[in-house]
């Protein structure tokens, strides 16, 4: 059997369904152009990708094998690999999401495609009611994700003996058409520059680990404290599969044989199921609100400034310049700022969804614009609109001292500007704003 192996969110070696698929093998990369076009040349997820990807090549050398890595949209490059007359089946790891399903859907009409289930520890349709439909709220969903829960799902997969197919591994094969061209193995061969990332970033997933062991004990209090450095900061690692999610909860599985608490972060892995499973079952959640009509009110003057960190309110400008200079940004200072945007501003949820997709590192669609949906109170979520956070309240409990602010924020003084609106009056407006729109 000649198998392409189609890696994609799974930039790894160890414990990769891929690499426990006998026979002669065809491991390659899609840089994808349907993706790729929307980025600016200066985005450091394809950065942090092609690192990722050097060092997918080293490991997987080390088995015999290499990467093939192709530049151009999905569809044409199957197509291409069909024209060679020489008989391939496609395996990747699932990936559920609109764009991916319907991108795989068409690739899967080119030749012969087998989904491996690698990127969450449930499927999509794992972890529903007894009736088979999808639960709405995050708890009952928790409980029941526990109790389907067995030694399976993160049981890890292992790699077999595999013969490498002959190919040109070392260049990029351009594909645009009926054309192939070859590109030098470099950034700038597909339009980026490459970018400086911190030394957290470069940082191996498994190291990671080994410093957020000390950190897991307290994690449940330390975590929403925004200059504390209290949480895994895996985030980006899970989205582009750079450690496996079953090696995670593996990892989990031996901090509580030494005693400690681990259910408060497994709690939030659960989150990042529960969001997938609801992308993947509502489609239709990428650009419209679940329940209530609320669109927002264009404001143009309004999204200039909290893009570029003008908006007078410290917490809200430093998470944006944290975000604007890192890729990174506290998830409590996500959720202050999301509030903000939504509530205070009224602008629609799906701009600052786009802002957010534009600029972060660890960016993952069901993640992003589910909880964007939960600040809007427009989502699967029971609470509705009347949930608005008060920056200034949440700087005051979670960044007491203003080390967070300081540190991202360090002009806040005298000549900082006021804010662009009132928190009292802005909230008072958004909840008549909502009363009126969800009456009609």
């Amino acid at each position: 059997m000649r198998r392409i192996l189609w890696f994609r969110r799974d930039l790894r070696v160890e414990d990769n369904p891929l690499l426990s698929q006998e026979g002669n093998v065809l491991p390659i990369f899609i840089f994808d152009t349907d993706i790729l076009e929307k980025l600016s040349a200066n985005d450091r997820r394809v950065s942090f990708i092609f690192n990722a990807l050097i060092r997918l090549k080293e490991n997987l050398k080390i088995r015999g094998l290499d990467l093939a890595l192709f530049y151009g949209k999905p569809t044409e490059v199957f197509q291409w690999f069909l024209a060679q007359e020489s008989h391939y089946d496609i395996c990747a790891s699932g990936d559920y999401d609109p764009y991916a399903r319907e991108r795989d859907r068409e690739v899967s009409h080119i030749l012969p495609f087998t989904y491996l289930h690698d990127t969450y520890i449930f499927k999509p349709d794992e972890v529903l009611k007894n009736d088979g439909s999808p639960y709405l709220v995050f708890t009952p969903y928790y409980n029941r994700a526990k109790a389907v829960f067995r030694p399976e799902h993160m049981a890890e997969s292992m790699a077999v003996p595999q013969s490498l197919i002959p190919f040109d591994y070392k260049d990029i094969h351009r594909i645009k058409g009926d054309t192939h061209t070859k590109v030098p193995l470099s950034l700038t061969s597909i339009g980026f520059f490459e970018q400086s990332l911190s030394p957290h970033q470069l940082l191996l997933p498994e190291d990671k680990l080994k410093q957020f062991a000390s950190k897991l004990g307290t994690y449940p209090h330390d975590r929403d404290f925004m200059a504390l450095n209290a949480t895994s900061r895996l985030s980006t690692d899970l989205r582009f599969g750079t450690i496996s999610i079953r090696a995670v909860i593996r990892w989990l599985v031996e901090q509580k044989k030494l005693g400690v608490d681990t259910e408060p972060f497994f709690r939030q892995l659960i989150f990042r199921e529960f969001y997938a499973m609801l992308l993947a079952q509502f489609p239709r959640l990428v650009d419209q609100n679940f329940r209530y009509p609320f669109r927002g009110v264009d404001n143009n003057d309004y999204f200039e400034a909290f893009c570029t960190a003008c908006t007078g309110v410290p917490i809200v400008d430093a998470g944006i310049r944290e975000l604007l200079g890192t890729g990174e940004m506290h998830n409590r200072v996500r959720m202050i700022c999301a509030s903000f945007f939504t509530k205070n501003l009224l602008l629609p949820w799906q701009w600052g969804e786009r802002f957010f997709a534009e600029h972060l590192m660890d960016y993952d669609a069901a993640s992003n614009i589910l909880s964007w949906q939960w600040s809007a109170g427009t989502g699967v979520d029971p609470q509705p609109y009347f949930r608005i956070f008060n920056p200034y309240t949440q700087s005051a409990k979670f960044d007491k001292e203003g080390l967070y602010i300081k540190k991202y924020l360090p002009d806040s003084g005298c000549e900082y500007p006021k804010p662009i609106v009132d928190h009292k009056q802005s909230s008072k407006r958004a909840l008549e704003y909502f009363k009126n729109t969800f009456s009609t």
